[in-house]
Protein backbone atom coordinates (compact mmCIF):
# COMPACT_ATOMS: atom_id res chain seq x y z
CA UNK A 1 0.00 0.00 0.00
CA UNK A 2 1.52 3.49 -0.82
CA UNK A 3 2.27 5.40 1.97
CA UNK A 4 -0.56 8.11 2.75
CA UNK A 5 -3.20 6.36 0.52
CA UNK A 6 -6.45 4.88 2.43
CA UNK A 7 -6.20 1.17 2.76
CA UNK A 8 -9.75 1.27 1.77
CA UNK A 9 -11.09 2.62 -1.59
CA UNK A 10 -14.16 2.99 -3.46
CA UNK A 11 -15.41 3.65 -7.18
CA UNK A 12 -19.28 3.94 -8.24
CA UNK A 13 -19.78 3.64 -12.23
CA UNK A 14 -23.38 4.75 -13.91
CA UNK A 15 -23.66 2.02 -15.85
CA UNK A 16 -26.81 3.89 -17.93
CA UNK A 17 -24.28 6.55 -19.16
CA UNK A 18 -20.99 4.70 -18.71
CA UNK A 19 -19.54 7.58 -16.40
CA UNK A 20 -18.54 7.51 -12.86
CA UNK A 21 -21.45 8.34 -10.49
CA UNK A 22 -19.62 11.93 -9.31
CA UNK A 23 -21.64 13.59 -6.03
CA UNK A 24 -22.86 10.19 -4.59
CA UNK A 25 -23.26 10.50 -0.83
CA UNK A 26 -22.09 7.55 1.14
CA UNK A 27 -21.09 6.43 4.86
CA UNK A 28 -18.67 4.13 6.10
CA UNK A 29 -19.69 1.90 9.38
CA UNK A 30 -17.96 -0.23 11.17
CA UNK A 31 -19.55 -3.17 13.66
CA UNK A 32 -18.68 -2.37 17.13
CA UNK A 33 -18.94 -2.94 20.85
CA UNK A 34 -20.53 -5.88 22.75
CA UNK A 35 -24.26 -5.00 20.90
CA UNK A 36 -23.27 -5.19 17.77
CA UNK A 37 -23.62 -1.97 17.10
CA UNK A 38 -22.81 0.25 13.74
CA UNK A 39 -20.48 3.00 14.14
CA UNK A 40 -20.02 6.04 11.71
CA UNK A 41 -16.74 6.23 10.83
CA UNK A 42 -16.77 8.97 7.97
CA UNK A 43 -19.55 10.38 5.75
CA UNK A 44 -18.66 11.89 2.68
CA UNK A 45 -19.47 11.81 -1.38
CA UNK A 46 -17.85 10.65 -4.57
CA UNK A 47 -15.70 13.27 -6.77
CA UNK A 48 -16.41 13.31 -10.32
CA UNK A 49 -14.15 10.39 -11.25
CA UNK A 50 -16.80 8.45 -8.83
CA UNK A 51 -13.93 8.00 -6.33
CA UNK A 52 -13.65 8.67 -2.79
CA UNK A 53 -10.23 8.93 -1.55
CA UNK A 54 -9.24 9.32 2.48
CA UNK A 55 -12.28 6.87 3.74
CA UNK A 56 -9.82 5.69 6.19
CA UNK A 57 -6.84 6.89 7.38
CA UNK A 58 -3.94 5.00 7.12
CA UNK A 59 -3.45 2.49 10.15
CA UNK A 60 -6.79 2.94 10.58
CA UNK A 61 -8.20 -0.22 9.58
CA UNK A 62 -8.81 -2.67 11.46
CA UNK A 63 -10.25 -6.33 11.28
CA UNK A 64 -13.73 -6.32 11.33
CA UNK A 65 -17.38 -5.90 9.71
CA UNK A 66 -17.91 -2.66 7.97
CA UNK A 67 -20.48 -1.52 5.72
CA UNK A 68 -20.63 1.23 2.89
CA UNK A 69 -24.29 3.20 2.60
CA UNK A 70 -24.70 4.36 -0.80
CA UNK A 71 -27.57 7.27 -1.14
CA UNK A 72 -28.41 6.02 -4.54
CA UNK A 73 -32.01 7.81 -4.30
CA UNK A 74 -30.09 11.31 -4.02
CA UNK A 75 -28.11 10.80 -6.72
CA UNK A 76 -31.44 9.07 -9.22
CA UNK A 77 -33.39 12.54 -7.78
CA UNK A 78 -30.30 14.61 -9.18
CA UNK A 79 -30.63 13.55 -12.51
CA UNK A 80 -34.39 13.43 -13.00
CA UNK A 81 -34.23 9.69 -12.91
CA UNK A 82 -36.74 7.48 -10.75
CA UNK A 83 -34.94 4.44 -9.05
CA UNK A 84 -35.64 0.79 -7.19
CA UNK A 85 -32.97 1.37 -4.68
CA UNK A 86 -33.18 4.36 -2.25
CA UNK A 87 -30.11 2.83 -0.68
CA UNK A 88 -27.11 0.16 -1.00
CA UNK A 89 -25.61 -1.11 2.00
CA UNK A 90 -22.44 -3.51 1.02
CA UNK A 91 -21.52 -4.98 4.38
CA UNK A 92 -17.74 -6.76 4.06
CA UNK A 93 -15.34 -8.52 6.63
CA UNK A 94 -12.05 -7.23 7.15
CA UNK A 95 -9.41 -9.78 8.01
CA UNK A 96 -6.41 -8.81 7.07
CA UNK A 97 -5.50 -4.80 8.02
CA UNK A 98 -2.26 -4.97 6.29
CA UNK A 99 -4.03 -5.42 2.89
CA UNK A 100 -5.62 -2.63 0.52
CA UNK A 101 -9.65 -2.91 0.13
CA UNK A 102 -11.25 -1.62 -3.06
CA UNK A 103 -14.81 -1.75 -3.03
CA UNK A 104 -16.44 -0.96 -6.64
CA UNK A 105 -20.33 -0.54 -6.69
CA UNK A 106 -21.53 -0.87 -10.67
CA UNK A 107 -24.82 1.28 -10.58
CA UNK A 108 -28.04 1.24 -12.79
CA UNK A 109 -31.46 2.99 -11.30
CA UNK A 110 -32.69 -0.88 -11.39
CA UNK A 111 -29.63 -2.73 -10.50
CA UNK A 112 -26.54 -2.92 -9.26
CA UNK A 113 -23.19 -5.38 -8.86
CA UNK A 114 -20.27 -5.08 -6.52
CA UNK A 115 -17.09 -7.07 -6.32
CA UNK A 116 -13.87 -7.21 -4.25
CA UNK A 117 -11.35 -5.16 -6.46
CA UNK A 118 -8.11 -4.79 -6.37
Amino acid sequence: MESGSSPLTTHVLDTTSGLPAGGLGLHLSQLTGLGQQWTELKKSHTDMDGRCPGLLKPGQLQPGTYKLSFDTEGYWKKRGQESFYPYIEVVFTITNESQKFHVPLLLSPWSYTTYRGS
